[in-house]
């Protein structure tokens, strides 16, 4: 038996009334979601603990079949796993975004945060923006270290785990009442506009309509991460597919390969195929009986506030990610039993993460259901299974 799932980062969603009250799950054109959905089990499962943020450091966690109440130390170190920093018992990492906020002449702490991925740069540009800043904030004691994307990180020699936030949580807002309290941060933030606003590849960017990377930020701040071997732990052998630092490093702390696809991103226009290649492979030639899919695109859109391009990724996910995937092992002839499900919500209307429980699908190829249901909040919810530890969701998929 193969085993995998396919996590749509943010996917779950409110109604909307653009989508004539359906949500884009349920809106969007997803024919192999919901031919597999009539075969399938679903419900909903809750990945968020109470008491804890909605991220998608606690939700995949909780999906992998770690309880984030008793593993979870912060984002920012499961990401310095992924870049390859070995980090001291002492150490403090933050995740450190480049962002766009607003250009006026107000002072810093009067400015506005426009957009927390600054129209998603790519990480070459973004390199070179952290290498200026680099360049005259480093010292002993903060080091920069470049990620993907516009998610990058810093080591705070002997530091604390500060109170910060998360930039997607205050997009649109003034920032002062979000900078950090403490002293240094506040600073290297607003030094950082000084050092970037006017940078050449800012000012190429605007002139070319994109948003202008002129600010760093702050925020996930946690200690060095202990997780146990995931196969010592569930007895099978995985594979992460992800483009993203944060789920990369959960697989390099869990012990499981981390598979790395060209022209994975974390973006809309993401290597999809690829990916699902990658999951195949590992399944049927790598040595690995379990494969686990993530797809930041939904989450990246609910963020943007864009309907249209959250829907074209939830329709991405099944027709090019689901479909190859399934596709591919019925015609190796094996068995398997696939979970789709998003980490957390990404509500379109906040732009931001909510904790509430996200609708699951469960196929089993040898144990094939016969229901009316699509894969959808409103079916999932219909259906009556529940699942309200989501660190045990893995158990399900392994029949355990």
């Amino acid at each position: 038996m193969k085993y995998l799932v396919v996590l749509g980062d943010g996917m779950a969603d409110r109604p909307i009334e653009e989508l004539g009250g359906k949500t884009p799950l349920e809106y969007a054109d997803t024919p192999t979601m919901d031919a597999y959905s009539k075969m399938s089990e679903i419900g909903m499962v809750h990945t968020i603990p109470d008491g804890m943020k909605p991220g998608s450091d606690t939700a995949n966690l909780s999906v992998l079949g770690y309880d984030p109440k008793k593993y979870y130390s912060g984002r920012s170190p499961l990401e310095a796993l992924s870049i390859g920093v070995d980090m001291k018992t002492t150490d403090i990492a933050l995740r450190c975004n480049i962002v766009t906020v607003s250009t006026d002449d107000l002072p810093y702490e009067q400015k506005t945060i426009i957009d927390h991925s600054s129209s998603e740069i790519s990480t070459e540009d973004a390199a070179i923006l952290l290498d200026a800043v680099r360049k005259e904030l480093e010292t002993d004691v903060y080091k920069f270290y470049v990620g993907t994307s516009y998610r990058h990180l810093t080591i705070w020699d002997k530091g604390e785990v500060v109170e910060l936030t998360p930039p997607h949580d205050v997009l649109g807002q003034t920032i002062g009442q979000y900078l950090p309290k403490d002293d240094v941060l506040r600073e290297m933030m607003k030094r950082s506009y000084d050092i970037l606003a006017d940078h050449p590849i800012n000012r190429q960017r605007i002139k070319e309509g994109l948003n202008p990377a002129n600010s760093i930020w702050f925020w996930g701040a946690g200690t060095r991460p202990m997780l146990s071997s995931f196969e010592e732990k569930t007895g099978h052998k995985g594979a992460m597919i992800s483009a993203v630092d944060l789920l990369k490093g959960i697989a390099v702390g869990a012990q499981m390969k981390v598979i790395e696809v060209e022209g994975a991103n974390g973006g809309l226009e993401t290597n999809y195929e690829g990916k699902a290649k990658a999951a195949v492979d590992a399944l049927l030639n790598g040595g690995c009986d379990f494969a686990y899919i993530h797809l930041e695109a939904p989450d990246e859109m609910g963020h943007q506030g864009s309907v249209e391009r959250k829907v074209k990724a939830i329709e991405n996910l099944d027709k090019r990610i689901i479909k190859n995937v399934v596709e591919e092992l019925e015609k190796a002839g094996v068995d398997f039993r696939m979970l789709v499900l998003p980490d957390h919500p990404t509500p379109i209307v906040l732009r931001t993460h909510t904790g509430d429980p996200v609708p699951y699908m469960l196929y089993d190829s040898t144990d094939k259901k016969n229901n009316t249901w699509n894969y959808n909040e409103k079916d999932a919810g219909a259906s009556g299974n529940y699942i309200a530890e989501g660190h045990t969701i893995i158990d399900h998929l392994f029949a355990k």
